[in-house]
């Protein structure tokens, strides 16, 4: 538990960011842990030397991240508690940091073909029964005659998803999450531009196909090369001819 001496006054240029470092710092080694209270925004102030003000805008910073839990009333429970970032919440703030950061789409196809393939990778060595019939859940409903491209893209994304949580790691798993779903929306604007939709939703559900064999078989290197080469085939041959402007 961070005590008084480890709340030392902090430079003032950018003042809550700094704070922030130093909250960060204290985490970073062990001085604060999941459930511990901070001290309150006054004696904060005193210790870092800073105003509340900034203490005020870092501890909302935090809030907003979902690292930070405030408690209201009074007494030995009230307080900001230093919470575990859920997933939902990691995930959510990378894809919208993709988004904000407009990276350019080959920048993220080159992330998800070096994530996924670890994925995929880790998946074959990893998965159990469980996650496997997760994956192969996807398989099936995009296998359905008939069904609407929104909710193949769903599935699309649901199918590479189940990989990345099968493989087992979960700093991995929420990075392939997060780019994964920053292009479903683009992914969704291509298939509704596709013309010959049920040709190119049968070399996707192929390729899914061969992915999942590659994992339910334990081939880690053949399930990583297929993800990989899936990736960056559809890039190159679906999205990108789909995205161009008509000359």
């Amino acid at each position: 538990m961070a005590g008084p001496d480890d709340w030392e006054p902090v430079a003032r240029s950018r003042t809550y960011e700094l704070v922030l470092t130093r909250i960060e710092q204290l985490i970073h080694n062990g001085r604060l842990r999941v459930g511990d209270r901070l001290p309150p925004e006054r004696e904060l102030s005193e210790l870092l030397g800073v105003s509340r003000a900034a203490v005020r805008e870092a501890l909302r910073v935090l809030e907003a991240q979902g690292a930070l839990r405030p408690r209201v009333g009074t007494g030995p429970d009230s307080g900001n508690v230093i919470a575990a970032m859920p997933d939902a919440g990691l995930t959510q703030f990378l894809r919208l940091h993709i988004a904000l950061a407009h990276f350019p789409l080959d920048d993220v196809v080159e992330a998800r073909a070096v994530l996924e393939r670890s994925s995929a990778r880790l998946a074959a060595e990893r998965a159990g029964p469980d996650d496997l019939a997760r994956i192969r859940e996807q398989l099936d409903r995009m296998d359905a005659a008939g069904l609407p491209r929104e909710a193949f893209n769903d599935c699309d994304t649901d199918f590479h998803v189940a990989i990345a949580e099968a493989a087992g790691n979960r700093l991995v798993a929420d990075l392939t999450v997060s780019v994964r779903n920053a292009v479903r929306q683009t992914l969704l604007t291509v298939f509704n531009r596709v013309d010959d939709w049920e040709t190119v939703a049968a070399r996707l559900r192929s390729e899914h196909h061969e992915i999942y064999d590659a994992v339910a078989a334990g081939e880690a290197e053949r399930a990583g090369q297929a993800v990989e080469a899936h990736i960056r085939s559809v890039h190159r041959e679906i999205v990108l001819p789909s995205l161009s402007p008509v000359p």
